[in-house]
């Protein structure tokens, strides 16, 4: 079992920046492939982006990509979330989830252990 507890959400004007963590469990950290979800008031649950076990590759999100930054430290069993020109609609709890697999995905249902999440609001 794992679990994984995010932090650092927050309110931010619109350009500005956040940097999420996700702390988790367990000695199988770094044998686990880490994603971040957000999810908005009336919409789905989303991909943001993923990063492999060793954090040498990562996928995000097109409306996302050039401002989000995942990375991860094993050491720490931490992975993070940089969030820089944010956007209001960018607004949303974001979620951080670990999967069981050894391949990095944007897909939701492949991830097995999920945080409560953190709610980030961007102001204009």
């Amino acid at each position: 079992q794992v679990q994984v507890v995010e932090s650092g959400g927050g309110l931010v004007q619109a350009g500005g920046s956040l940097r999420l963590s996700c702390a988790a469990s367990g000695r199988t950290f770094s044998s686990r492939v880490m994603g971040w979800f957000r999810q908005a008031p009336g919409k789905e649950r989303e991909f943001v982006a993923a990063i492999s076990r060793t954090g040498g590759t990562t996928n995000y999100a097109d409306s996302v990509k050039g401002r989000f930054t995942i990375s991860r430290d094993n050491a720490k069993n931490t992975v993070y979330l940089q969030m820089n020109s944010l956007k209001p609609e960018d607004t949303a709890v974001y979620y951080c989830a670990a999967t069981n697999g050894v391949v990095i995905t944007p897909a939701r249902g492949n991830y097995d252990y999920w945080g409560q999440g953190t709610q980030v609001t961007v102001s204009s």
